[in-house]
């Protein structure tokens, strides 16, 4: 194929560009030095000012005796009927005290959703969830109040450090779906306003056990 003069001066420095490399132009990136230095403070204090800045609610229990007696505390007080759990650990954890509330079904009609997590992100005030947990993808979004039950040894600083324990954690079998919830669901779009619980919950709980 015959090309103008105009076009065969383009294509030979386009070949002449492509036959010699590039270099990166900010090289310092593409290591594995964080962006954000790691913090001095502890990653359970780091997280909860997040996570709390960002307008969850975060309960702090030394052991899992605890947890039982604040999670079925929060139940009764703020008189939640239906609590959604899929996870049957969870629901072990928790007690059975107000087991007639729990049900694995209709998600729809359900006060609140509770699930465990795959980490928390303490920089972000993240919770970091996917696909391979008994939950699936709605529980953490569907329901008016969403509750995450998770343990200090979950614990990342930033969000790549949770992307690569979730990576060697299923290594060629990584879920369809990640998730990070960083806070309720928000939105200023509509005329500047903040509005809480647009597409997902109003309130979100974290529930973080000493282990």
């Amino acid at each position: 194929m015959k090309f103008s003069p105009s076009k065969e001066s383009i294509l030979k420095k386009i070949r002449k560009a492509l036959s010699h490399s590039t270099p990166l132009p900010f090289p310092q990136s593409e290591n594995n030095q964080s962006v954000f230095p790691p913090s001095s403070e502890e990653l359970e204090v780091v997280f909860a000012e997040q996570f709390n800045s960002l307008g969850g609610r975060f309960i702090f229990c030394v052991n899992r005796q605890e947890l039982a007696f604040q999670f079925n505390s929060l139940i009764k007080k703020s008189d939640w009927q239906k609590v959604y759990c899929a996870e049957d650990r969870i629901r072990e954890m928790v007690g059975t005290s107000l087991e007639e509330r729990f049900t694995n079904k209709d998600l729809a009609n359900c006060d609140v959703s509770v699930t465990s997590c795959e980490y928390l992100v303490a920089r972000t005030g993240s919770l970091v969830m996917s696909t391979a947990q008994a939950s699936g993808r709605t529980a953490s979004v569907y329901a008016p109040v969403h509750i995450c039950i998770a343990f200090s040894s979950q614990l990342v600083y930033d969000i790549k450090d949770a992307l690569t324990l979730v990576k060697d954690k299923y290594k060629d079998q990584l879920p369809s779906l990640i998730t990070f919830a960083t806070g309720p669901s928000r939105t200023a779009d509509i005329e500047k306003t903040l509005v809480v619980g647009v597409h997902g919950p109003k309130e979100v709980y974290c529930f973080l056990v000493d282990a």
